[in-house]
């Protein structure tokens, strides 16, 4: 493998590619990074066996990019990422000289990395299924980062530990919940599809970092994987095995209060009033006492003290009524909404409430409230 190319293209690669890569794997070669240069382009792949990313570099008149021999091998991220991005020079050459003894050269500066075989790399099938529809990439963010904070962070239940995606008849559910708080995100598609599968949080937000500019991503998809294609960037992932639970039935339709106010206000109270909890405590427990006349947040810890604060608010229906909730939660759901309004529905004191956008109804956000004995 003999080859030569702009530094600047090669670290934007390997900058994609890394974010794939886990730094403790037990297996060597995917500690690394897969160089694959055939005559007219190279790829470079990164996994940590449960998302794989593989982008491609082909040759053009605007790039400097140029094969003396094609050849393939895997060189570890950390050594060629520090190199690439150290190394002073706008054109690297890289050449195996040695069995998988690597050169990489540029002006003054050579470095000589043990590499390792490319045959020692696990194979990874990036053939593209049948099953496949178009999203706009920040659609696709929206989905993402206004969901992802509430799948589970434990392994016990699997299954909760993805946002689930639900298709039918053009119409996409897309939800995540850890039983304590539920998001859910509805999209329409322009392709006919059907599926309902659960793709891993931690993949998404990886899908999601990569997104940075608006273009179109095809998604395709079979039982067991997931890709999405973007330019020429392939982000592929394993699926999470096991039926998503039913939360249809958790999601109340009948309500017998209900809170208008401006986002920003309730953010900034939340926040203001968060900072008091007791020391075992790994959240903030807030409390909301609502008539017609005044709504109050506060908070109280037997260790530091109390604070409250009397919210402005747009409007409020039905009995007085208080209710204890984590404030991490409800923060996180809020941020996860579009525009400037928000409006929040109870059924009681120990039933869950709805968070949702007066400006957007595509996405909803459901809190448990919090029993306390104070």
């Amino acid at each position: 493998m003999y080859f030569k190319m702009s530094r600047t293209d090669l670290l934007n690669m390997l900058s994609i590619v890394s974010k794939a890569i886990s730094s403790n794997s037990p297996l060597p070669s995917l500690l690394g990074v897969k160089f694959d240069v055939k005559s007219n382009k190279i790829e470079l792949t990164g996994s940590d066996s449960d998302i794989s990313i593989k982008t491609t570099k082909e040759k053009s008149d605007d790039a400097v990019f140029e094969v003396y021999e094609e050849g393939s091998i895997v060189i570890n991220k950390n050594y060629i990422t520090d190199i690439i991005r150290k190394i002073d020079s706008d054109v690297v050459e890289f050449e195996i000289i040695d069995g998988s003894l690597t050169k990489i050269s540029g002006n003054s500066s050579e470095y000589r990395i043990n590499g390792i075989k490319s045959y020692e790399y696990p194979l990874i099938d990036f053939s593209k299924p049948e099953k496949q529809f178009s999203i706009s990439s920040t659609v696709l963010k929206n989905i993402i980062n206004q969901t992802y904070f509430a799948t589970c962070v434990q392994e016990t239940r699997p299954a909760l530990t993805g946002i689930n995606f639900n298709c039918d008849q053009g119409k996409m559910t897309c939800i995540a919940t850890d039983s304590y708080r539920l998001a859910r995100k509805i999209v329409n598609l322009d392709e006919d599809v059907s599926f309902n599968i659960t793709i891993p949080a931690k993949s998404l937000l990886e899908v999601s970092r990569l997104l940075d500019k608006e273009e179109l991503v095809t998604v395709s998809l079979t039982d067991k994987k997931a890709q999405f294609i973007c330019n020429n960037t392939i982000i592929q992932t394993r699926l999470i095995d096991g039926a998503y639970p039913d939360t249809s039935r958790f999601v109340p339709v009948s309500f017998k209060y209900e809170l208008n106010m401006d986002i920003k206000d309730l953010l900034n109270a939340i926040d203001r009033q968060s900072f008091i909890k007791n020391e075992n405590d790994t959240f903030c427990i807030l409390k909301l006492s609502m008539n017609e006349d005044e709504i109050i947040i506060s908070s109280r810890s037997q260790e530091i003290g109390s604070s409250k604060e009397k919210l402005n608010f747009e409007s409020y229906v039905g009995e007085p009524l208080e209710l204890s909730f984590s404030g991490k939660y409800v923060y996180d759901a809020l941020k996860g909404l579009n525009g400037n309004k928000v409006k929040i529905q109870f059924c009681g004191e120990m039933k869950p409430f709805i968070i949702t956008s007066l400006e957007d109804d595509s996405t909803l956000q459901l809190v448990l409230p919090v029993r306390t004995f104070s």
